[in-house]
């Protein structure tokens, strides 16, 4: 759970490096909170019939798309990539399959131009964003 919320204390912060525990904890926390958040539009009978969700969802997603951003950026920071290979988002299918494979891929273990190793910052007693 900390993880999940170290993303929203760096909302803003699209700077630095984040390890694959941070990435991943957070994906996890994020789905569980996001079918949490349809399983109420349903039972409060706000879900439409066509979408299959409701408001309580869409504020959900759109309060966390920033930090999911900033954290995917950073997690592509950490292998040595820069924020701008999300755009290959745009590219159907492939391009998600290749984001996946960034995101599974352990980080420099050294410092690069992103900042240092999340890992030895964490190890050495310091906190990692």
């Amino acid at each position: 759970m900390n993880w999940y919320l170290s993303a929203f204390k760096n909302y803003f912060n699209f700077n630095g490096r984040a390890r694959r525990k941070e990435y991943w904890f957070f994906t996890l926390f994020n789905l569980i909170f996001a079918i949490a958040a349809m399983l109420v539009d349903n039972v409060l009978g706000l879900a439409s019939d066509a979408l299959g969700y409701g408001p309580v969802y869409i504020l959900y997603v759109l309060g966390t798309f920033i930090p999911s951003l900033s954290l995917s950026v950073r997690r592509l920071h950490d292998i040595g990539r820069s924020g701008w290979w999300m755009l290959l988002l745009l590219i159907p299918c492939i391009g998600a399959i290749i984001l996946l494979v960034f995101a599974v891929t352990e980080g420099d273990g050294q410092t690069n131009t992103y900042g240092p190793d999340p890992k030895a910052v964490e190890s050495m007693g310091g906190v990692s964003y």
